[in-house]
C-alpha cells in the first residue's frame, strides 16, 4: 500500500525514530483502519500519458520562469517589458538597442543573449510536448467528449483525465470539489463558531485547470454558453466575483464528472440540473 504521508503525522512527527518503531506504528494504524492509500492507476498506458502531461506542465512552468528572468534582467537596466515583447526573435534587436551603450556593459548583452537562448529552448520543448500530448489525447474517447465543454481545451481535458484517472474514486461531488481545490472544509471546536475555508490538501494542477476553464468562460461571456449564463445570474444575485467564479468551476467539474460516469456527450440544456450523486 502506498500511503498518504499527510495521514501519518504520528510517525513523521514522532520523537523516537527508527525502523522498528515506525513499523510498529504503521502496524497499529493498519490494524485500526487509519491508513489512507494514495490512488494509483492500474493502466500502464494511462500512467505513461500522465507522465507526458506532467512533463508538459513542467515545461510550461520552465518557459514562464525563463521569461520572468529576462523581464527582471531588463528592468534592472531600465528597460520595462513583458514576455510578449521578446517572444518573437525579430523584436529582440530593438530591446538590445535600448540597453545603455557603455562598453563596460557588454557582459550584460552577452548574458541577455544567453537567456534568450534558454527561453527559446524552453519554448521549443513546450511546443513539441504539446503536439505529442494532443496527438495522444485525440485517441481517448473521453477527452474528445470533454473537449466540447466551454473553457476546456485538449490540455485541460487531458490533465483532468489523467489526474482523476477514474470517476469512481470519489463518493460524491463534495469530495471531488475538495480534491480539485474548489471545495470547502468545515471546522469547529466544541460549541464555538464554525469556519469554512478552502482545503489546502489539493491537486494544484487540477485546481489550475478547473479555475482556468471557469475564467475562460467568464471572460468570453457568450450568450449561448450555459455556464456564462449561470455566472451572470450568480453575480446579479449579489454573489462576490470570487464565489461566482468558484461556482462556475464547480458546475464545470460536475458536468465533466457526470459525463465520465454516464458516458454521455455534453448537453448544454442539462447544465444546472440536479442529479443524484
Amino acid at each position: 500500500m502506498v500511503c498518504d504521508p499527510r495521514k501519518n503525522a504520528w510517525i513523521s512527527k514522532g520523537g523516537d525514530k527508527d525502523d522498528p518503531i515506525d513499523a510498529g506504528k504503521l502496524t497499529d494504524l493498519l490494524a485500526g483502519g487509519f491508513l489512507k492509500a494514495v490512488h494509483q492507476s492500474e493502466d500502464l498506458g494511462r500512467e505513461v500519458f500522465k507522465q507526458l502531461v506532467g512533463r508538459y506542465h513542467e515545461r510550461v512552468a520552465r518557459r514562464v520562469s525563463e521569461g520572468n528572468k529576462i523581464v527582471g534582467w531588463l528592468r534592472r537596466w531600465g528597460v520595462m517589458v513583458t514576455a510578449k515583447d521578446f517572444a518573437e526573435k525579430s523584436l529582440r534587436g530593438e530591446l538590445l538597442g535600448r540597453l545603455p551603450g557603455d562598453r563596460e556593459l557588454e557582459p550584460v548583452r552577452i548574458g541577455l543573449e544567453l537567456m534568450f537562448g534558454g527561453y527559446d529552448q524552453a519554448v521549443k520543448q513546450e511546443k513539441r510536448l504539446r503536439r505529442e500530448l494532443i496527438k495522444r489525447a485525440k485517441k481517448e474517447e473521453l477527452i474528445v467528449r470533454l473537449e466540447a465543454l466551454p473553457g476546456i481545451s485538449w490540455i485541460r481535458a487531458s490533465t483532468f483525465f489523467v489526474y482523476i484517472d477514474t470517476p469512481w474514486r470519489f463518493e460524491n461531488k463534495s469530495a471531488l470539489w475538495k480534491y480539485l481545490g474548489i471545495g470547502l472544509t468545515r471546522s469547529t471546536s466544541g460549541s464555538g463558531p464554525q469556519s469554512l475555508r478552502v482545503d489546502r490538501k489539493i491537486n494544484r494542477r487540477l485546481k489550475s485547470v478547473i479555475l482556468g476553464a471557469a475564467k475562460t468562460v467568464i471572460r468570453c461571456n457568450r450568450d449561448d454558453d450555459s455556464f456564462a449564463v449561470q455566472h451572470r445570474k450568480w453575480k446579479e444575485s449579489g454573489l462576490s466575483p470570487g464565489n461566482a467564479r468558484r461556482n462556475v468551476a464547480r458546475s464545470l467539474a460536475c458536468v465533466a464528472w457526470g459525463m465520465w460516469k454516464s458516458g454521455n456527450v455534453y448537453e448544454p440544456a442539462r447544465v444546472g440540473m440536479k442529479s443524484s450523486e
